[in-house]
């Protein structure tokens, strides 16, 4: 990696952390950059989770300094999605290099108009034991399934299943998410270890950038006017991703 590398890695990852706390999608950032850069598609994949866990860390670390509740409610929601996350991980080391970038675009696209669509307001209220139903644990096992193999846009799966159909607050959505992201991630993050798809220095210096604009989005405090405007600047990047994909 060269010192070029890892100034592009810092700034993506500083950016992709800043867009995920006010609005969300910086995989679709930082895992094409990482094919840019050179890594196979299934090594960037690999490498990708390396950013992920250690913000997810310190995600869950602040949720529970500030008192979030609900730790042992996310650790039983896990359980399915730690099995799935296996079996996605596996499925994305079995597909081709080519199969794998397509998934990627058209992943990417939706997401992309996923992130346009309004949320419409519920009535929600907190999520108790009662009311976990086979169900929603299938609906997990799928979320699991799905980051184990790509990651990309799985915020959007939890607002789907957390928010609209549990009805729970999003405030509560994201303390639920960070956590079941964090233990899903760490068996994915050992299959592609395993298979000798991650390249450490890559995602330690990614991280670092993510952790970094996670903390300036906290500190920024940006209103709901200026969090619409990083949106529509997350949707023109990944427009141009998914050009410069297409080229490629």
């Amino acid at each position: 990696m060269s010192l070029l590398d890892a100034l592009f890695l810092l700034v993506i990852g500083t950016l992709a952390g800043f867009i995920n706390v006010l609005s969300a999608g910086g995989s679709m950032l930082t895992l094409p950059l990482l094919m840019f850069l050179g890594l196979p598609p299934q090594v960037a994949n690999g490498t990708n989770r390396v950013s992920i866990t250690l913000q997810s860390v310190a995600a869950t670390l602040s949720f529970l300094k500030a008192g979030a509740r609900y730790f042992a409610l996310s650790l039983r929601l896990s359980v399915p999605a730690v099995i799935g996350s296996l079996v996605g991980a596996w499925l994305a080391l079995q597909v081709s290099d080519v199969l794998f970038e397509w998934v990627l675009l058209v992943v990417m696209a939706g997401s992309a108009v996923m992130m346009l669509l309004p949320q419409p307001r519920l009535d929600t209220r907190p999520l108790t034991v009662e009311r976990l139903s086979p169900v929603v644990y299938l609906a997990m096992f799928g979320i699991g399934v799905y980051g184990g193999f790509i990651q990309v846009g799985v915020g959007i799966l939890f607002i789907l299943v957390l928010y609209r159909m549990l009805k729970i607050d999003l405030s509560q959505v994201n303390a639920f998410k960070v956590v079941i992201i964090l233990v899903y991630t760490l068996p994915a993050l050992g299959v592609f270890l395993y298979y000798d798809q991650v390249r450490w220095g890559y995602g330690l210096v990614l991280a670092a950038g993510s952790m970094l604009g996670a903390w300036l989005a906290v500190k920024a405090n940006v209103s709901s006017r200026g969090a619409l405007w990083v949106k529509w600047l997350t949707i023109v990047v990944i427009a141009a991703i998914i050009i410069r994909l297409l080229i490629g």
